[in-house]
């Protein structure tokens, strides 16, 4: 009888302990981490196939505070079309050709290594009336900077480096590197002048050895299109320069027209 408790009792153990661990797979304990302004964050949005906007960047409730991008009016049709430029691999001359060809302007993004390398390319896009923005000169993580200085370093060394190749100013426009950033980051941003452009779309473009199928990425970009969209795509990309002009062909179809970056606000 006594055996029997305790095996009875061991049994309730375990199935004790085994509801337990359930529950904390299922449903674990959140962790909060407290924000201050140099808290990393990394800018994401949750993407829709419906033409609607999509949620963005739900986790920073301080972004608008300062000066940032990254939707426009939900009621205008309009996509603003930005590229993210860091190397050259020969696709960005395609694009521009396409753009060219297509009557759309764009902003791009880049490095002080492009700039230093691409010096024909930075010039023609400044010529044909694309914006050339701040990237940083090293692609640098902007939330990790522990001094002011090493952030002017970075934003003031490239409009150095494109007034030299240009004899322009560049525009006030930033994208941090790989979309981390802090609210000191976007604090500082904003008092040189700057407005920090995130993003509502993009897409796995990126990686040259994992090129998406043309098929899919026309897919991906036109299911995902919404108005007010600013779209994020490399240019690096074999698969942006293949299918470019058909997406433009069909965003126009479907009503949506292409604005810069400098008519966001009107």
């Amino acid at each position: 009888m006594k055996s029997n408790v305790v095996i009875t009792g061991c049994v309730l153990a375990l199935i004790a302990i085994a509801v337990t661990l359930v529950t904390l797979t299922v449903a674990p304990e959140a962790v909060s981490v407290s924000h201050t302004e140099s808290t990393s964050y990394s800018w994401y949005y949750k993407p829709r196939n419906d033409g609607r906007q999509p949620v963005v960047a739900d986790n920073a409730s301080f972004i608008d505070a300062y000066d940032v991008m990254y939707l426009g009016d939900p009621e205008d049709s309009s996509i603003y079309l930005t590229f993210d430029v860091g190397y050259e691999n020969g696709n960005t001359e395609k694009i521009l050709d396409i753009l060219k060809e297509k009557d759309v302007p764009a902003a791009f993004f880049v490095t002080g290594h492009y700039i230093d390398s691409n010096s024909e390319l930075v010039q023609r896009m400044c010529s044909e009336g694309h914006l050339v923005c701040n990237h940083t000169v090293n692609h640098a993580d902007l939330s990790a900077m522990t001094s002011e200085e090493e952030f002017l370093s970075e934003i003031q060394g490239l409009e150095e480096k494109y007034q030299a190749c240009t004899g322009q100013q560049m525009p006030k426009y930033i994208r941090p590197p790989e979309g981390k950033y802090s609210e000191a980051a976007l604090s500082l941003a904003t008092d040189l002048g700057y407005t920090t452009v995130f993003w509502s779309f993009a897409y796995e473009d990126w990686l040259n050895d994992k090129q998406p199928d043309t098929a899919k990425a026309m897919d991906t970009i036109l299911s995902r299109t919404h108005p007010g969209e600013i779209a994020l795509l490399h240019s690096t990309s074999a698969t942006n320069a293949a299918v470019l002009g058909d997406v433009i062909d069909q965003w126009r179809a479907d009503g949506y027209s292409f604005k810069t970056l400098d008519e966001f606000y009107d």
